[in-house]
């Protein structure tokens, strides 16, 4: 394999095990989890779309939440499905730079998405009477486009960074999809920006979304909990 990622034509993912009677069992797994997954989500954003009393935007953004859940499943499973019965573990560099960007773009999407999900009942409990006027359509609609857009744009940028990189000799990945540490594996030489750009976008977006703004959101509400007197209001809010 000549040096540079330009004659880099394909990779072979490994996957768990070349033990045949493993990944049949392996096969049959994933693809119950698979279609589990498929039909509740695809159930769920049924309806939420159908039914007029789950217009709101605590089922908005539920709704999209298994949006991402039903993409996100996707973008893995079927290649791992094939690779568990077919002697071709290939996937082409393509192939591997489309799955590299879906799985970071639609990962840091609900990231994003919690964290604005926090929000959403942040304010119905500690403010109930504005809640309506506070969460709008619009105001919806706008923070799940920032959470995409974000999302998507930083998968981007990852990308770019990943597959600027050198790949030489061996074209193995240890690993059953296209992710950042086995392919950095693969480099001849890492940028010296690489590392600390990578560590960056799962420091932000990640520590940041998923562990402060989500514990510190939870922890008001469970304060404000604590002042609701009313039986009713502190079940409803619980």
């Amino acid at each position: 394999m000549e040096r540079g990622n330009r004659t880099m034509t394909e990779f072979i993912l490994v996957g768990f095990t070349t033990d045949p009677v493993m990944q049949l069992i392996l096969f049959v797994v994933f693809l119950g989890v698979y279609s589990v997954t498929l039909v509740g989500n695809t159930t769920l954003i049924t309806l939420i779309c159908n039914d007029s009393r789950l217009h709101t935007p605590m089922y908005f953004f539920i709704g999209n939440l298994s949006f991402l859940d039903f993409w996100y499943s996707s973008v893995y499973t079927p290649k791992i499905l094939k690779t568990c019965i077919s002697e071709d573990k290939s996937i082409s560099f393509a192939g591997c730079v489309a799955q590299f960007f879906f799985s970071a773009g639609l990962g840091y999407n609900e990231c994003y998405l919690l964290a604005t999900m926090a929000y959403d009942r942040c304010v119905a409990i500690s403010n109930p009477l504005l809640y309506a006027q506070v969460t709008s359509k619009r105001l919806c609609i706008y923070l799940v486009i920032c959470t995409y857009s974000g999302g998507f744009v930083n998968a981007i940028i990852l990308t770019s960074n990943t597959f600027t990189l050198d790949f030489c000799g061996d074209n193995v990945i240890d690993d059953f999809f296209c992710d950042v540490p086995p392919l950095v594996k693969l480099a001849c030489g890492v940028k010296e920006s690489y590392q600390p750009a990578l560590h960056f976008f799962r420091a932000s977006n990640v520590s940041v979304c998923a562990c402060f703004y989500l514990l510190f959101i939870y922890k008001f509400n469970k304060l404000s909990i604590k002042q609701i007197t009313l039986n009713e209001g502190l079940n409803k809010a619980l």
